[in-house]
């Protein structure tokens, strides 16, 4: 059985407090705490040491999706400060200005790919560089996104043929063409399946989708079919 969970962002836009306890009731294993802004980043922060997560096995932390080269360097010492060392923090690539700000996290550091807006970190080959760049960072993949590059999954193959060995966690939801989270459907459902056997079932799965709270025990039921093997002819 797979391991998943909901990103806080994904259930309470802007109130982690109040995500964390819609989420405390379906007792899920994995939590994704998010400060996507980052006017978040701060709150957030502050408020870990007073957060009872015991009923998580696993947790993670989302740094903010978009800040100037002006911020990178506040935003970079509040994550290494602030953030526990256990807890990968989830980066996307294209907020990086300066690689020395990042190189001292260390495996603390996890690379998400990209949806088409983004300039970098879409495909393994852009994946590469960043990795080269910063050689101990793991890897979140972003099953929707790849989809959303490639619908025909082969990105999302050498993503994972490639950097499955960094792998720590995957993002799951539909990606829709405005590159908003949506609930999972059927195409995206069956799209996925044909990538599962390359994510093993140890790896944390955390769901994306928006949803209502009456709707995170089907979507989480979703992201587990989503996520069941199947052979391609």
């Amino acid at each position: 059985m797979r391991n998943v969970g909901f990103s806080s962002g994904a259930i309470g836009y802007g109130d982690f407090m109040g995500a964390l306890a819609t989420l405390r009731e379906q007792r899920f294993s994995c939590l994704e705490l998010s400060a996507l802004r980052i006017g978040e980043l701060a709150p957030l922060i502050a408020a870990i040491p007073q957060m009872d997560l015991s009923a998580y096995s696993y947790v993670s932390f989302h740094a903010p999706s978009s800040f100037s080269k002006q911020e990178e360097a506040w935003v970079a010492d509040t994550l290494y400060a602030g953030v526990p060392e256990p807890w990968p923090i989830i980066l996307h690539p294209d907020t990086i200005f300066d690689y020395s700000q990042w190189k001292r996290f260390g495996r603390r550091i996890t690379i998400e790919n990209m949806d088409r807006r983004k300039p970098v970190g879409r495909t393994a080959a852009e994946l590469s560089e960043i990795y080269r760049l910063l050689p101990e960072a793991l890897l979140c993949f972003d099953v929707g996104h790849a989809r959303q590059c490639d619908a025909s999954m082969t990105e999302a193959f050498l993503i994972l043929s490639e950097f499955g060995n960094k792998l720590v966690e995957v993002h799951i939801s539909e990606v829709n063409s405005a590159s908003q989270h949506d609930p999972i459907s059927h195409g995206a459902k069956i799209a996925f399946q044909q990538i599962a056997r390359m994510i093993p079932e140890r790896i944390p799965v955390i769901i994306e989708s928006r949803v209502a709270p009456a709707q995170i025990s089907s979507e989480a039921s979703r992201a587990i079919e989503a996520l069941v093997p199947v052979e391609i002819a």
